[in-house]
């Protein structure tokens, strides 16, 4: 596990030394299970593949024990990304401020677990880690991800919302492909919008290889319900592959530009969803 001291200043503050890291992408989902982890990888594999350099962030990780390799650690080990960032840890597999009350733990709170961030982005890579990008990087891409859906509790009163407020990152969510996907979906990018936040697309986390009705209609439906684009379609499964094939594939999983389109400085961009296989 990397660890960040939180006490280094904060961008831009007296004895900073460096300037503001870039904004890195926060990452949620409609519910728990639906795909965040793998295509969290994907979008790791597919900003590798365009040269960058990739770090991934689990601020709040639970339901293991330490030194069990965490959601960070497998996207990690599936995209190839060598910096990498879990902040806390909690040993039962419920929600973060559930996971912390039931262990008689301290509740998380925002400057714990953002302080740590803001130091690793300040932190950027290093020798050790620039093995994960081949050749020189032309950008950064972090990617930070939630646990379960964009309101489940991090701490008392704390959620996914609040982190990416503080970062000012854009937001994508990981969505279902089947039958009552729209709803879930709308509710999760009306909710990110509500918080003054920008829901730069949707990713949707497990696309079977023979999609049914619901599932085509939703590829046409869901950018039209929630007026954000689809940006890529992970493959049912992809998360078996070994990492050197899922990184060969994962570019292909999205239409050419998604990290483009995800960064702040790309508000208006609109991405076509990929073949997904």
């Amino acid at each position: 596990m990397t660890t960040a001291p939180g006490s280094a200043p904060l961008p831009g503050s007296p004895g900073s030394a460096s300037p503001p890291a870039p904004a890195p992408i926060v990452i949620t989902g409609t519910g728990t299970d639906v795909g965040k982890t793998v295509a969290t990888a994907a979008l790791a594999a597919h900003g590798l593949s365009e040269g960058l350099d990739v770090g991934i962030c689990k601020p709040i990780q639970t339901g293991l024990s330490p030194g069990e390799p965490g959601d960070a650690h497998e996207a990690a080990r599936l995209s190839g990304v060598r910096r990498v960032l879990e902040v806390r840890r909690l040993p039962d597999p419920l929600a973060p401020e559930t996971a912390a009350r039931v262990a008689g733990l301290p509740q998380s709170t925002l400057p714990e677990l953002i302080d740590p961030i803001r130091a690793w982005l300040r932190a950027g890579g290093s020798a050790s880690d620039s093995a994960a990008t081949p050749g020189p990087a032309r950008g950064r891409l972090d990617l930070v991800e939630g646990a379960g859906g964009v309101l489940v509790r991090l701490g008392t009163d704390l959620t996914v919302l609040d982190l990416a407020r503080s970062l000012d990152a854009p937001v994508i969510v990981v969505a279902r492909a089947g039958l009552g996907t729209l709803s879930d979906t709308e509710l999760t990018v009306r909710a990110i919008e509500a918080a003054g936040l920008r829901c730069a697309g949707i990713v949707i986390g497990s696309w079977p290889a023979d999609p049914d009705l619901a599932e085509r209609c939703n590829l046409e439906d869901l950018p039209r319900v929630t007026g954000v684009p689809v940006l890529g379609r992970v493959p049912a499964g992809a998360g078996a592959l070994e990492p050197d094939e899922f990184g060969r594939r994962a570019p292909g999983w999205f239409e050419s530009g998604p990290v483009t389109a995800l960064r702040r400085d790309a508000p208006g961009a609109q991405v076509t969803p990929a073949a997904g296989t």
